[in-house]
C-alpha cells in the first residue's frame, strides 16, 4: 500500500442524509465529508456518492457540497453494488459517510474485494452508536482498509507545499 495518489484516487461519499441528521455526531461527519468534497474537487479527484432509499431516508445535506457529483440512488447497502457505480480506472478510494459499520463496511469490503486500497478517515464516517462505529472501524482495518483522516488523506494527495493548491486545501484544514 502507498500514499495516495490523485490520479488513482475515487472519493466515494455514502448517505450523508437527511434522516441521519439527528445522529450525535452527523454535523462533524458531513462537515468533515464536505471538507474532503471540496479538497477533491480543488485536485481534481472524482467523486462519486450514494443515497440510500431517498424516498424514505431524505437526499444528501445540502452542506456536504454535492452539486454537479454524480448520486446513486440505491436499496442495497454496498455503493460498489449500486446501479451505475464505476471506479473510472481507479485502484484507490477514499470513502466517507454513514453508517460506519453498515453501508460504509460494505462498500469498503467490496472495494476491498476487487483490490482497491481503500483509505477511511475517521472523522468522516459515523455511525448511531459509538459501539458500532468502534467496531465498524476496528473491521475495516482488520480487513485491510487504512483509517486515517481528513487531513491525512488530503495532504496526501497533495503531495507537496508550496503551490496553490497547497493554499486551498490548507485553507480547508484550519
Amino acid at each position: 500500500m502507498g500514499l495516495l495518489s490523485r490520479q488513482r484516487t475515487l472519493l466515494v461519499v455514502v448517505d450523508v442524509q437527511e434522516g441521519f441528521r439527528s445522529y450525535e455526531t452527523f454535523d462533524e461527519v458531513a462537515a468533515a465529508c464536505a471538507t474532503l468534497v471540496r479538497g477533491a474537487g480543488i485536485l481534481g479527484v472524482p467523486v462519486l456518492a450514494s443515497e440510500q432509499y431517498p424516498k424514505g431516508l431524505g437526499h444528501t445535506a445540502p452542506e456536504v457540497g454535492l452539486q454537479d457529483v454524480p448520486v446513486l440512488e440505491k436499496t442495497i447497502f454496498s455503493a460498489v453494488r449500486a446501479e451505475g457505480f464505476h471506479l473510472s480506472g481507479r485502484d484507490q478510494a477514499v470513502v466517507c459517510g454513514i453508517e460506519t459499520h453498515i453501508c460504509v463496511s460494505q462498500t469498503a469490503h467490496d472495494l476491498l474485494q476487487r483490490g482497491v486500497e481503500v483509505h477511511v478517515p475517521a472523522e468522516a464516517v459515523g455511525s448511531r452508536h459509538e459501539l458500532d462505529y468502534r467496531r465498524g472501524l476496528e473491521r475495516l482495518e482488520r480487513a485491510g482498509a487504512i483509517v486515517s483522516t481528513v487531513e491525512t488523506v488530503l495532504f496526501e494527495l497533495l503531495g507537496r507545499a508550496g503551490t496553490p493548491e497547497f493554499k486551498q486545501v490548507q485553507e480547508l484544514i484550519l
